[in-house]
């Protein structure tokens, strides 16, 4: 019954961190590279729209969904070390719940949420604008690698299986 469960709850992982890799690479791969290019107050208020358009109930359900999913098989593998895709399914968890969850709570929202104090007409924000891009680009890398990382694990768990 247990293993059933597990397979169950692996395969919402990997679904979960797949959708959420994708949508992590779609800002890496384009989005903020086009928000970039345009004047820093047009490029600030549409990613302070993109970061008030993103508080939805579908990405939110699969975001904060995959992490608890991932919770959840974090304590199943403790408890059955003997199965032998217990490593590909714990380090999966971890990498979602550090690289993802944590990394997105303690490095991309602070930063959104200077970003959301920001005055689009004051002329030092435009400089304030380049060094956001550059610190969430690089913490969104970190997201978007983990979280696919995260979905290879998972798969190579159910793989096994």
């Amino acid at each position: 019954m247990i293993e059933k469960i597990t397979s169950l709850l692996t395969f919402f992982a990997a679904l979960g961190s797949g959708l959420i890799a994708g949508t992590f690479f779609v800002f890496s791969a384009f989005v903020m590279n086009a928000l970039a290019r345009l004047p820093s107050h047009q490029g600030i208020a549409a990613m302070q729209s993109i970061n008030i358009v993103v508080i939805n109930r579908l990405f939110l359900t699969v975001f904060t969904g995959t992490a608890v999913v991932s919770f959840i098989l974090i304590l199943i593998s403790l408890f059955n070390w003997k199965d032998t895709d217990v490593v590909f399914i714990l380090s999966g968890s971890l990498l979602y719940l550090i690289g993802s969850f944590l990394v997105t709570g303690v490095c991309n929202v602070p930063l959104n949420d200077s970003l959301a104090n920001l005055d689009v007409k004051d002329a030092a924000s435009a400089s304030l604008w380049k060094e956001y891009i550059v610190n969430w680009k690089a913490w969104n890398h970190v997201r978007t690698i983990t979280s696919l990382a995260a979905m290879v694990l998972f798969i190579l768990a159910l793989w096994r299986n």
